[in-house]
């Protein structure tokens, strides 16, 4: 798993795809009404439900696209949408169920994009 996610997030913003992501005003005011603690454990919830099992139901369509929760959007933007995404871009193989320190380390990378975001 790629630990720089600093540097990650960074080079994946310059993708014409991954960097057309954005939060939008009411995603942000979503955001600051819920809180980060609130996003995070939203954000560890749908890892678990639709990214953490070995061969997720709907694979490669299980996160919308539209404009419907902020995770969402993060999922897009950071390549953790699906288990193909998630294993090129970050070295998650694809075919076992997600351990607690991948769906941690995948939280950790949506939340910083969230953050990233809400100051721009």
């Amino acid at each position: 798993m790629n630990r720089n996610i600093d540097s990650l997030l960074d080079s994946l913003s310059k993708s014409k795809f991954r960097g057309s992501f954005h939060l939008n005003k009411k995603m942000k005011d979503y955001v600051k009404e819920k809180g980060f603690d609130k996003i995070k454990s939203d954000a560890r919830d749908l890892i678990t439900k639709r990214l953490a099992p070995a061969n997720p139901s709907n694979d490669g369509k299980q996160t919308p696209m539209r404009q419907v929760h902020p995770v969402f959007i993060a999922q897009h933007a950071t390549g953790c949408c699906c288990r193909g995404c998630l294993e090129r871009i970050h070295g998650v193989k694809k075919g076992h169920k997600l351990s607690n320190e991948e769906i941690d380390y995948v939280a950790q990378v949506l939340m910083l994009w969230i953050q990233r975001e809400m100051v721009k």
